[in-house]
């Protein structure tokens, strides 16, 4: 696919324990603004997402934030973006952003993080949309999750193909070029009906 237009990165409302997690994350943003490419992400001011978000502003880029508005005062809105909009659900914004995106990107974090990540795989997995969709792996921080996720091949819940579909790397570089020869996955369920009765 040719360079996105609207990058949607996922991150922690946590800086983590490590300074290079926000230093990358920083990076990220400012590459983001180098490329033209719109950033996407949840709207917060702190931890991972305002790092990314900042880095963005500051070199020149645009960023779109979304936020449910029960999260308005929890993670801190960001309220110098280029638009922030706030939604009333978290699956509205999920979807908010999910619209308003052509690429997906998982910087480190927690629980949200895997929650919004997870659900652009198994959108791709359903054929809902043809986007890539990449992690980050600042430090080795996903190490564990690209085991997992072999392991789900190995044991007949993913296919070889939809795995092969998710990038892993640490290099900016690396992932953009990745993007750029980017194909999507054939849509396979995998589902084995031969154990099913008549």
């Amino acid at each position: 696919m040719p360079q996105p237009t609207a990058l949607c990165v996922y991150c922690g409302s946590q800086g983590g324990n490590r300074p290079l997690y926000t230093e990358t994350a920083q990076a990220f943003g400012a590459e983001l603004a180098r490329r033209n490419i719109t950033l996407v992400y949840g709207g917060g001011k702190v931890g991972l997402m305002g790092s990314v978000a900042n880095a963005t502003l500051n070199a020149g880029g645009k960023v779109i934030g979304v936020i449910p508005r029960q999260l308005v005062e929890r993670e801190v809105a960001h309220t110098g973006l280029s638009e922030l909009v706030v939604v009333d659900t978290m699956h509205q914004r999920k979807t908010r952003m999910y619209e308003l995106s052509d690429a997906f990107v998982a910087l480190p974090g927690g629980f949200g993080t895997m929650d919004e990540m997870f659900e652009m795989l198994t959108w791709a997995q359903l054929g809902l949309h043809s986007y890539p969709c990449g992690f980050l792996n600042t430090l080795g921080y996903y190490e564990h999750l690209r085991g997992m996720m072999d392991h789900m091949v190995s044991q007949g819940f993913v296919s070889q193909s939809r795995r092969d579909a998710v990038w892993f790397g640490d290099s900016t570089d690396a992932l953009f070029d990745w993007i750029s020869r980017y194909q999507a996955a054939a849509t396979s369920f995998g589902i084995d009906t031969s154990s099913i009765k008549a």
